[in-house]
């Protein structure tokens, strides 16, 4: 364990304290050549992953006192296809469910999307038409602390309801089972009138037989206009707004769909790791102060 005492080099780096949480849950060894230790330290090469997600720069341009461009471009492909970036994500996920007196397995969860614009060229690029947006959606699967449980991506042109099956059922990946067997104890969902409606309700009932839940719809108010702080989705919207504060994920410039879903992982560790250092890793404006108002009136109703 790194026991240096030194100031980051950029605002994006791990501090001392967030490192330590990381530290014991990242491979020590290559397993590409021979188990040899790294030829860059662990922690040079995931400040270079960070300054890229908070920046939002190209690879290429990191700077040179970080680790080389290719290595630390090599090491975030290869924790992403090796499952490094999953394992440690969930590692700290329960971890900062213990230290709020949850149970690491949560019982409920929010379902919403995002559409982003991508950048030239990548794979599974569609338009939506709904919102306009040429690029991908991004599904996600929050606890009730806007948690990331699980992340996909896919192309924009997909609908929700349609999205949801992946996201739930994980069809999208044949190394994944359902999300019932990661969680077993995960027995409702809340979601939006887009992915249950009158033209295909089928959902709630292919949600009920496959994966054993329950999906409830958090309905808007037809006569309020504009945004809408809305019951238990108001999670999931935060947690949007976390990822948007990374430069990296404001648009989608991942060619492959498994880079842009690590890179959600990614700052989520970095979030969660400065938790549970007793760090904030993001100022706390009106919006937020709100949003935590919000979260305990909801949890001293579960009581």
């Amino acid at each position: 364990m790194c026991v240096c005492v030194c100031k980051p080099a950029y605002d994006t780096s791990l501090t001392d304290a967030q490192w330590a949480v990381i530290e014991p849950l990242l491979p020590r060894r290559d397993p590409r050549r021979g188990g040899r230790p790294l030829k860059f330290p662990r922690r040079l090469i995931l400040d270079t992953v960070l300054y890229v997600l908070g920046t939002g720069c190209a690879w290429r341009l990191v700077p040179h006192d970080l680790a080389p461009w290719d290595a630390a471009y090599r090491w975030f492909r290869a924790w992403t296809a090796d499952g490094t970036w999953d394992r440690v994500h969930d590692a700290l996920r329960e971890r900062v469910r213990v230290a709020d007196g949850r149970d690491p397995q949560p019982s409920a969860a929010v379902l919403d999307s995002q559409s982003a614009r991508t950048s030239e060229g990548g794979e599974a690029v569609g338009f939506d038409a709904g919102k306009r947006v040429r690029g991908r959606k991004r599904h996600l699967l929050v606890d009730t602390c806007g948690l990331v449980l699980k992340a996909v991506v896919h192309s924009a042109s997909i609908q929700d309801r349609a999205g949801a099956k992946l996201v739930l059922g994980g069809i999208h990946r044949l190394v994944l089972g359902g999300i019932h067997r990661r969680f077993p104890l995960l027995g409702l969902v809340w979601v939006d009138g887009g992915y249950v409606n009158a033209v295909d309700a089928r959902l709630v009932g292919w949600a009920a037989r496959r994966e054993n839940l329950e999906l409830v719809v958090v309905p808007r108010n037809a006569d309020v206009k504009g945004f809408q702080v809305l019951p238990r989705r108001w999670v999931v919207e935060r947690t949007f707004s976390w990822l948007g504060r990374c430069r990296r994920l404001a648009r989608d410039y991942e060619r492959k769909t498994a880079h842009a879903e690590a890179m959600i992982k990614v700052a989520m560790i970095r979030l969660m790791a400065a938790r549970l250092a007793g760090e904030d890793v993001e100022p706390h404006g009106p919006i937020e102060t709100e949003a935590a108002r919000r979260l305990a009136e909801d949890l001293n109703n579960e009581e």
